[in-house]
C-alpha cells in the first residue's frame, strides 16, 4: 500500500473524529510501537483538544499470534474521566483490543472507542465494535508505516506483504 494511501485513509479517519468528537476532548492513547506514525499523523488531522497517552503491548512472536495479551509497559497517561481513542496500527484477532478495553474500563475511562488503520475483518469474531477504520484487508502478514517484523521495517513508509514462504 503506497504512502499516498495510508494518508488518504487516515484523513477519513480524522474527518469522523473531528465531526464526532466537535467541541469535545479527547485523549488518544497509542498503542506502542506500532501505531506510532498512525497516532502522529491523525494527531496533526484532528481540530479537536487532545492529549496523548500510551502503552505497549505484546501478542506477537515474529509473525505468530500468541493467545495471550500483555502490557509490556505501564499506561503513560491518566485515563479517568476521558473520552479515550485507542489509537492502534491493526486489529485482526481484537485480543489486545479486549484485554485494552477491560483494562481502560477498570481505570475508569469515561468513554473508549477503538481507532485503526487497518482492520482484518475475516479473523475479528469479537463482539465489541471498532469505531473507526482506516482500511480493511486481507489475513496477511504485512510490514511497514510502524508495522514490523520482529522490530524491523517500522520505518518503511509504504506497506508491504510479507511472503511467510
Amino acid at each position: 500500500m503506497p504512502n499516498e494511501e495510508i494518508l488518504a485513509c487516515i484523513d477519513g479517519v480524522a474527518e469522523k473524529i473531528n465531526r464526532d468528537y466537535a467541541g469535545k476532548q479527547v485523549m488518544l492513547l497509542c498503542v506502542l510501537n506500532g501505531a506510532i506514525l498512525f497516532t502522529a499523523e491523525l494527531m496533526k488531522r484532528l481540530n479537536v483538544e487532545c492529549e496523548l497517552a500510551s502503552i505497549k503491548l505484546t501478542s506477537y512472536s515474529g509473525t505468530q499470534r500468541m493467545n495471550e495479551v500483555h502490557a509490556a509497559t505501564s499506561l503513560v497517561g491518566d485515563v479517568k474521566g476521558k473520552n479515550v481513542i485507542i489509537c492502534e496500527d491493526i486489529v485482526d484477532s481484537g485480543n489486545s483490543m479486549e484485554f485494552l478495553l477491560g483494562y481502560l474500563k477498570d481505570l475508569g475511562a469515561a468513554d473508549i472507542k477503538i481507532c485503526t488503520m487497518l482492520f482484518k475483518s475475516q479473523i475479528f469474531k469479537k463482539a465489541f465494535k471498532v469505531d473507526y477504520i482506516g482500511k480493511s484487508i486481507p489475513n496477511v502478514f504485512i510490514l511497514g508505516f510502524g508495522l514490523d517484523y520482529e522490530e524491523f521495517g517500522r520505518n518503511y513508509k509504504d506497506i508491504y506483504i510479507i511472503n511467510e514462504q
